[in-house]
C-alpha cells in the first residue's frame, strides 16, 4: 500500500513537471507570435511613400532651378518630419504630346499629387485632373487667373494652387528709361503662343503708348525664328528690347544674345535666368526661392491635408534686378554706375557673368 502511494505521488509529480513545462512552452510561443504581430503591425503602419509627380515644360535655368528647389524643400521636409516623397521627374521639352503622356503616365502610376513647372503644363494638368482631382500645384505661373488654373489667388477654388511669378512689367520699363531717358523705340520680343507673354506684352504696350513711345514687336515659336526676330529688332534700330518671363525667348538667349550686344542694345527680360544666358538684365523673382515655397506648399497639401481650393496662390516681390557684368561691359555701360542708376527702382541689384546653367 505504501509503495501504491509512493508510485502515485511520483507519477503526480512527474505529470506536474510536465504540464509545467508544457506551458512554459506555450508561453515561449505565445511570445513569439506576439513579436511577430508586432513586427507586422509595424511594417504595415509604417507610412507608404508620397508618389509626386513633376513635369518641366523646357530645359532652361530658372525652370531647372524651381525643380532642384522644390526636390531639396521635399527632402528636407521628409527628414525632419519622417516622411517619404517618391519623385516622379519628367521635361516634356515644349512638346505637347510628350506633355499628355507625361500626364497619363503620372495618372497611371497614381501619384498623390502633379507638380506643374510653367504656364502651359499647369494649363495641362488641370484639363487632365477635371475628373479624377487629383491636386496640383504649380511653378511659376506667371498670370493664373488669367489663363483660367485658378478663380482668384485668395482663393483658387478647384484642385490646383501653387506659386505665381507675376512680372511687375512697369517696373521693368523704368529701368529702361532710367538707364536711357532718351529712348524713343523699344522693341518687345516675345512668342505669341505662351500665355505668359500676353498679359505682360500688353501692359508694355499700355505703358508705351501712355508715353507716346514707339515700339516694334518681333515673335519667335523656336529658337531658330527667334533668331530672325532678334535681327529683325537690331535692323529696326530699337534703343532697347524688353521679353516678358518666355520661355520660348529663354530658350534661344544663348543663341542671340551676341548680336544684341554687338549692336550696343540692352536687353531687358522678366528673369535671372535670362541674364545668366547673357541679356544685359533680367527682373523678377528668385526662382529659387520660388521652388522652396512650392515644394513647402505641396508637403503642406499632402502630409498636413490641405486643400488646394482654400489653398492662396503665393506671389514674390518682383523687385531684383540682375545684371550681367559682361554684356553690360559689351553695350558701353560701367556696372557700377548702372548699379546705382537702378538702385531706388530696386529691392536689390545683383551681377551675374554668362553660364549655361546656375551653379
Amino acid at each position: 500500500m505504501k509503495n501504491f502511494k509512493r508510485i502515485a505521488s511520483l507519477l503526480l509529480a512527474v505529470a506536474m513537471v510536465m504540464v509545467m513545462v508544457g506551458c512554459g512552452k506555450s508561453a515561449g510561443n505565445a511570445s513569439g507570435n506576439v513579436a511577430e504581430s508586432s513586427s507586422s503591425n509595424t511594417s504595415e503602419s509604417a507610412a507608404k511613400p508620397f508618389k509626386v509627380g513633376i513635369c518641366n515644360y523646357v530645359d532652361d535655368a530658372s525652370l531647372n532651378q524651381i525643380v532642384d528647389n522644390i526636390k531639396a524643400s521635399l527632402e528636407a521636409f521628409g527628414k525632419a518630419n519622417n516622411v517619404t516623397f517618391d519623385i516622379r521627374y519628367d521635361n516634356c521639352n515644349a512638346d505637347a504630346n510628350v506633355l499628355n503622356q507625361i500626364i497619363s503616365n503620372f495618372i497611371a502610376d497614381k501619384v498623390d499629387l502633379m507638380v506643374a513647372v510653367a504656364t502651359p503644363v499647369a494649363m495641362a494638368m488641370q484639363a487632365a485632373t477635371e475628373e479624377n482631382k487629383i491636386p496640383v500645384v504649380f511653378a511659376a505661373v506667371s498670370d493664373p487667373v488669367a489663363c483660367g488654373v485658378v478663380d482668384s489667388l485668395e482663393a483658387p477654388g478647384h484642385n490646383l494652387t501653387g506659386t505665381s511669378d507675376y512680372l511687375d512689367t512697369s517696373s521693368v520699363f523704368n529701368l529702361i528709361f532710367a538707364a536711357d531717358p532718351d529712348a524713343a523705340k523699344i522693341g518687345l520680343l516675345y512668342d505669341l503662343g505662351q500665355d505668359a507673354s500676353k498679359g505682360a506684352i500688353d501692359e508694355a504696350k499700355a505703358f508705351l503708348d501712355s508715353k507716346g513711345i514707339a515700339y516694334v514687336e518681333k515673335t519667335g515659336t523656336n529658337v531658330s525664328e527667334v533668331q530672325l526676330a532678334a535681327s529683325a529688332l537690331v535692323a529696326e534700330g530699337v534703343d532697347a528690347i524688353f521679353t516678358p518671363t518666355d520661355n520660348t525667348i529663354m530658350q534661344a538667349e544663348l543663341s542671340i544674345y551676341e548680336e544684341i550686344a554687338a549692336a550696343g542694345i540692352p536687353h531687358y527680360t522678366g528673369a535671372d535666368s535670362f541674364a545668366l544666358n547673357g541679356a544685359f538684365l533680367g527682373y523678377g523673382v528668385d526662382y529659387a526661392n520660388l521652388g522652396k515655397v512650392t515644394g513647402d506648399m505641396v508637403a503642406d497639401i499632402l502630409v498636413n491635408a490641405k486643400d488646394p481650393a482654400s489653398t492662396p496662390v503665393k506671389t514674390f516681390d518682383n523687385g531684383t534686378a540682375t545684371v550681367n557684368t559682361e554684356t553690360c561691359e559689351k553695350i558701353g555701360l560701367n556696372f557700377e554706375e548702372i548699379k546705382n542708376t537702378f538702385a531706388p527702382f530696386c529691392t536689390q541689384v545683383n551681377d551675374i557673368k554668362t553660364a549655361e546653367s546656375f551653379e
